[in-house]
């Protein structure tokens, strides 16, 4: 009976070792895959790949779920709208969430609304901000970054990508200065120590940014000598409302509509209304476009709140937003991602799971329908457009140009999902690859290494690309 059970032991072993892809064998020790490939026509898939049950954070793959939930229920007509009415004495700028708005666009309204009249405000100017409800971060993000651009609020009052562009100096004293351009209403301080990169080394000491909720910003720690060349930095606005409100203060003042009291957030007291003029963002296939080939989170999750906002009726959130996708995607695909955990629509949360089957599901219900969605159009092209222009596992021949798909990041996970084409640039294959809990060790020498992940990419890659073009059978 023992030697039945080590005979059966020992098989399944084996069969495993046979069936696993090989090229698993260049990552580290303790990494979670799962893959998929498998041909968009009569699905025989390719040989090796076993994906597993378990549930992955999809990282910023989580965006082409949300694309089509916004194409499915939101339609190509959307836009974001952003309005300002009289309301007696009082103005009131609705604002919608638009993360494309921009201060020429806030300036462009008010010149609209001074032209029908609105010259002085004789009450107050109120920012709506009803649109959405609840936090404008999401659970699971990760409070280390919340300091930077590509985690900003999604708020409803947003303003040029709720994101301030600035820069540090190194000093040849051993300090550091930063410049923020005069029109941008924050204040950043720094303590920053200019050092050598043994020093830094030695140290271990990095560049680290304390982002308080008033928009006052710290930079602490240590950054290498750079001479006069600047570092560039991006910070994320943490207060939305403040910043907007005093940016429309100066606008004011220079289209030349007169304030007599003062700027509020909220929603105005119910008074007749007048529409005064309004600004529309561009339509949602652009959107979609910018949000897919830059991986744009701000775009993905207002896209998020507002799908929550219509589909339940109810200001948006983070919570009705990521329930309604995961309801229209059934309604609509019949693909169920039910148990699917969402915590946003752009993948920035840690928390977020979802199976690499699901995510294959959607991929082929996409091409399926891609005459209606036009989505696998605007997604980015390997080695050529978008986050995968310089992606190294894709640069170069024969992967350069033969896949297209959506890449994810986080901390320990690497993902892709998409397609690849055949001989004739038709999409033939639709591949998954979630890699999470990534660690490789660290090294000691400053000697140019290739990363495990990026070796593992190209050679799976490059398997889907020889199967995406291999001739079939007769």
């Amino acid at each position: 009976m023992h030697l039945r059970w080590s005979a059966v032991l020992f098989f399944s072993l084996f069969s495993a070792s046979i069936f696993a892809y090989p090229h698993q064998e260049v990552l580290p020790e303790g990494v979670r895959v799962s893959l998929i490939a498998e041909k968009l026509n009569d699905q025989s898939e390719l040989t090796g790949i076993q994906p597993t049950t378990q549930y992955f954070p999809p990282a910023s793959t989580l965006k082409i779920v949300t694309a089509l939930a916004a194409k499915l229920e939101l339609g190509n007509a959307f836009v974001f709208r952003t309005s300002i009415e009289s309301s007696s004495a009082d103005a009131v700028i609705t604002f919608s969430g638009d993360p494309t708005l921009q201060t020429q666009d806030l300036k462009n309204l008010l010149t609209r609304a001074k032209k029908n009249g609105l010259k002085h405000i004789k009450g107050d100017l109120w920012l709506d901000n009803s649109a959405f409800t609840g936090y404008n971060r999401a659970v699971g993000w990760p409070w280390d970054i919340l300091g930077v651009c590509y985690s900003a609020p999604a708020s409803a009052i947003a303003l040029n990508d709720n994101c301030v562009q600035a820069s540090i100096y190194t000093n040849k004293n051993g300090t550091t200065r930063v410049y923020v351009p005069e029109h941008q209403p924050i204040n950043v301080t720094t303590r920053v120590q200019t050092v050598s990169r043994s020093v830094q080394k030695s140290r271990h000491c990095d560049l680290d940014l304390i982002a308080n909720p008033n928009n006052q910003y710290e930079l602490t720690g240590c950054l290498v000598d750079r001479g006069d060349k600047p570092l560039p930095l991006k910070f994320a606005v943490q207060d939305p409302e403040s910043y907007t409100s005093q940016k429309l203060e100066k606008l004011l003042k220079q289209v030349g509509i007169n304030l007599s009291g003062d700027i509020r957030i909220g929603k105005a007291p119910r008074k007749e209304r007048k529409l005064l003029a309004m600004h529309k963002s561009k339509p949602l296939p652009q959107l979609l476009d910018e949000m897919l080939k830059r991986s744009d989170n701000l775009i993905a999750d207002t896209l998020t709140k507002t799908l929550g906002a219509k589909f339940f009726l109810q200001p948006g959130s983070f919570t009705n937003g990521t329930e309604a996708i995961k309801q229209i995607i059934f309604a609509n695909t019949g693909v169920d991602i039910q148990n699917a955990r969402l915590e946003d629509g752009s993948g920035l949360s840690r928390n977020n799971r979802i199976s690499a089957t699901s995510m294959a599901q959607i991929l082929r219900y996409i091409w399926q329908h891609e005459k209606e969605l036009n989505l696998i159009a605007i997604m980015p092209k390997s080695g050529e457009s978008g986050t995968l222009q310089y992606r190294q596992s894709m640069r170069k021949a024969p992967i350069k140009g033969q896949l297209i798909a959506k890449s994810g990041s986080l901390y320990g996970t690497y993902n892709m999902a998409g397609y690849g084409l055949d001989k004739n640039g038709q999409p033939n294959t639709l591949f998954v690859q979630f890699v999470s809990d990534y660690f490789p060790e660290k090294r000691d020498d400053n000697k140019p290494a290739i990363a495990p992940i990026t070796r593992f990419e190209t050679l799976f890659y490059q398997d889907i690309v020889s199967f995406s073009q291999a001739i079939p059978k007769k």
